[in-house]
């Protein structure tokens, strides 16, 4: 049954906006990635192994991370590698299957996967026999579910519709579509031509190849970007009518990520103009029928996001939002995360860490986090206000076996000012995020950051808004 809450249209209220407006975690995790520890990957193993075999274990959702691009888009963070020696790809994937061999060992039985995501990077660097043997190599170790959900970002400037056909073949039913922006100033101010004709022909192939869902990738606030330059890239985004589509805040950190240099900082929007961008892009997209899902995310009312959403069983990780929320976490390839059972794991971060590693036979694990009852506690409130936008506290009550008003009568005290300010209702049952505190969802679950009160870390963080 779904969760007795309307899904309203979200309000974007610029004063309010603007007075909360700061830094804060993205929540993909809680506790979030910047708390983490040297962790020996020998616990790891420990956690992989104390899984336990039957109906009652949870299922998988694997993750794969492909850093290699063989050209750089200037505003990009991710962790990457920049190369046109596509041998690079076969060395990469006989490590990726060693590593999985390793994991997989540790497992009672041949683990039951609902999920899996091919990220980067460019995943499609790695050509069709590649990725084909990739996943041949995933069944060889794990157990596809027929009803899984199984998707791959693309770069439609790298694909060809034979491509598509290739990956349906491979049992990909899901992608995300990198667009950034469609004007062609912006394009070259950041390295990454494409021609629209390119994604639309992706997107076609996507559908006509039987793809369950298409999601695209936006950017605001890059170079040479207006509201009227945004707002045409919109309209026809909306014309392509995607599934989801994800609307995300370029941050500026040139002194972090190398590539970001070669951006001219005079061509950027203020940051007041940043504000009139997102507000227009979120009105049109509203207009245009999509739920905003929260945290940069919008959806068509009947893809599974907006449906897990209305179910209450929305999820967020490190890959976004997603409908699977009783899955194991396993990831693989540099600076990956993974979630087993309460631990969360993240692999070493350049290629020569990962080589040596699995070269002298153990997990490249490291560093992550083992999880206290405290923290499991809060990262279920935060997981529901991130995800549904309203809190039970029975759920939390029964699930934890707390008193909710008194283990969080500190938190419940500094929400008054969200309360008085309309972003929250609060009544004897739960809270709920009104829809002019949805753009500021962030700032209410970090009342329950206990890292954050106990050890404030604002400058390692990205903007609110």
């Amino acid at each position: 049954m779904e969760a007795d809450f309307d899904l309203q249209r979200a309000v974007f209220d610029r004063s309010l906006i603007e007075r909360y407006d700061g830094k804060g975690p993205r929540y993909t995790s809680y506790p979030t990635a910047d708390r983490f520890v040297v962790l020996d990957a020998e616990q790891y193993r420990d956690a992989i192994e104390q899984r336990q075999p039957g109906t009652a274990s949870k299922p998988l959702s694997l993750y794969f991370h492909l850093p290699f691009c063989d050209t750089i888009c200037y505003y990009c963070a991710c962790n990457k590698v920049i190369t046109k020696d596509r041998a690079q790809a076969a060395s990469y994937l006989d490590y990726l299957e060693r590593e999985m061999s390793l994991a997989a060992a540790g497992l009672a039985r041949k683990g039951a996967v609902q999920q899996l995501h091919l990220g980067g990077g460019t995943p499609t660097f790695f050509d069709d026999g590649q990725l084909g043997r990739l996943m041949s190599s995933v069944r060889r170790h794990f157990d596809l579910q027929p009803e899984g959900e199984y998707s791959i970002e693309i770069d439609p400037r790298k694909v060809r519709p034979q491509t598509i056909d290739a990956l349906a073949s491979y049992g990909f039913n899901r992608m995300s579509v990198g667009i950034q922006d469609f004007d062609p100033a912006v394009q070259i101010a950041v390295n990454r031509v494409q021609p629209e004709s390119q994604t639309r022909s992706v997107i076609e192939a996507a559908k006509a190849a039987g793809f369950r869902s298409v999601s695209v990738d936006l950017i605001y606030g890059l170079p040479l970007q207006n509201r009227d330059s945004v707002a045409k890239t919109i309209g026809r985004v909306a014309d392509l009518r995607p599934d989801r589509i994800a609307l995300y805040n370029y941050a500026h950190l040139p002194g972090r990520f190398m590539p970001q240099r070669r951006i001219d900082e005079t061509l950027l929007p203020t940051p007041s103009e940043k504000l009139d961008i997102l507000g227009d892009c979120i009105d049109a997209l509203q207009q245009e029928g999509y739920v905003y899902i929260g945290m940069d995310h919008f959806a068509l009312p009947d893809d599974a996001l907006a449906v897990a959403q209305r179910r209450g069983r929305l999820h967020r990780n490190f890959q976004g939002y997603s409908t699977h929320p009783d899955c194991d976490l396993m990831a693989f390839g540099i600076s990956a995360i993974g979630m087993m059972g309460s631990m969360y794991v993240q692999n070493v971060k350049t290629t020569d860490e990962y080589y040596a590693a699995l070269d002298a036979g153990r997990l490249p694990v490291e560093r992550g986090r083992a999880m206290t009852r405290d923290d499991l506690v809060r990262r279920a409130v935060i997981q529901m206000l991130m995800c549904q936008f309203y809190l039970e506290f029975s759920r939390i009550e029964i699930g934890y076996t707390i008193d909710f008003s008194s283990y969080f009568a500190e938190e419940l005290c500094a929400l008054s000012a969200f309360v008085d300010d309309g972003l929250l209702e609060i009544d004897e049952e739960g809270m709920e995020v009104t829809p002019r505190g949805r753009m500021l969802v962030r700032s209410i679950a970090m009342v329950f950051d206990r890292y954050l009160r106990d050890q404030p870390r604002p400058e390692g963080y990205s903007r609110l808004i």
